[in-house]
């Protein structure tokens, strides 16, 4: 395989992306309530575990760069060159290894299989990906 040139600060920004989605998407304004209420979170435990989230969000952006450094790999290989064509990676990256990742996870639970809470997470990572996608095909 041939290496690829990788825009170190771009694939930082991507991953800033991924967090900045995130922090929208489950928001009171968006996904938040339900989320939690799917989650079988109370306003007590949520508050507990908001109080542990530092560590938290620092493995998860450390997850969000990987992601954005693979992407750009698979962007780069692509030939992806432009906005279009950065969400379509986005898209398949989503389809094929995000979406089938959590549909089995969610399958798997130990609660049952809830659509809406499969939907929202599913729906993150492809917003997430979609975005990632555009901006590394841009300026990767």
């Amino acid at each position: 395989m041939v290496p690829f040139p990788i825009n170190y600060p771009i694939v930082l920004l991507a991953g800033v992306i991924s967090m900045a989605v995130g922090f929208v998407w489950y928001s009171k304004i968006f996904f938040g309530p339900t989320w939690s209420t799917l989650m079988g979170m109370t306003d007590k435990t949520l508050k507990e575990a908001q109080a542990k989230m530092g560590p938290m969000y620092g493995l998860s952006f450390l997850g969000a760069l990987v992601m954005a450094y693979v992407l750009a790999l698979l962007v780069n290989y692509m030939g992806a060159a432009d906005f279009l064509s950065g969400v379509t990676v986005g898209f398949w990256a989503w389809l094929g290894f995000v979406m089938p990742v959590q549909l089995t996870g969610e399958i798997f639970s130990s609660k049952p299989f809830n659509v809406k809470l499969l939907a929202i997470n599913t729906g993150y990572q492809l917003t997430s990906l979609l975005l990632m996608g555009a901006v590394l095909a841009r300026w990767v």
